[in-house]
């Protein structure tokens, strides 16, 4: 377990269990003055101390380790007051258990062995909150796995409006701001605050939610 000392930025948390790998994103992170990796684990279990200990803004959580996978670990931080977000890093396209812990909470997911300044924007999207890491894979990995039946629409879905719906169909499928704005003729403001109120009456935690949404209601 290690604990770096607080400075200001984002700060970030890596679990995985390979020592080699956890180094050189924290190499890559630490160069970068906004981003900060405060803690590191090696484990699921370890990390839950970790990330209590340091209350990090970002967790980059290997999907498959010793003691406690990530999928458990992520459940577990999840049910914390104001926690923070979590992506699964994966090796696989198309993982069950990634899609899982997305359907659970996680704000997206992450392949091992993506460019290095996309897991960095990816970082920075996530504290946002107001966009989607890989928003078209995230959908593909849920159109993959998605369940045969779907659940009712709730309630709350009536209550947006007739313009909210269509932002909402554009962003289920993957759609940015900036790609919306131009398709519906809005500013990319005008859709940010679409996207705000939408996610409000849903109760939706960001945009990665957003999706799980549409396809567990057949929705998308």
């Amino acid at each position: 377990m290690t604990v770096a000392e607080p400075r200001r930025g984002i700060r970030v948390v890596l679990v995985d269990d390979q020592a080699l790998f956890r180094a050189g994103i924290r190499m890559l992170v630490d160069s970068q003055p906004d981003l900060e990796i405060v803690g590191e684990a090696a484990d699921g279990r370890e990390a839950l101390t970790v990330v209590r200990a340091t209350r990090p803004d970002v967790v980059l959580m290997d999907v498959r380790m010793p003691v406690m996978d990530g999928l458990a670990a992520t459940a577990e931080l999840l049910r914390d007051a104001d926690p923070p977000r979590v992506v699964m890093l994966t090796t696989f396209d198309l993982d069950e258990a990634a899609a899982r812990a997305i359907r659970g909470g996680a704000s997206g997911f992450l392949l091992k062995d993506a460019d290095p300044e996309f897991l960095l924007a990816a970082i920075r999207t996530v504290h946002t909150g107001s966009a989607v890491i890989a928003a078209s894979a995230t959908r593909e990995l849920f159109a993959h796995f998605a369940d045969a039946a779907p659940r009712p629409v709730p309630p709350t879905y009536g209550a947006l409006t007739e313009r909210e719906r269509e932002i909402f169909a554009l962003a289920a499928r993957g759609l940015s701001n900036s790609e919306i704005a131009a398709r519906e003729f809005l500013s990319e403001a005008t859709v940010k605050t679409h996207i705000s109120r939408i996610l409000a009456k849903l109760a939706l935690r960001d945009r990665v939610q957003l999706v799980v949404f549409a396809f567990e209601h057949g929705l998308a």
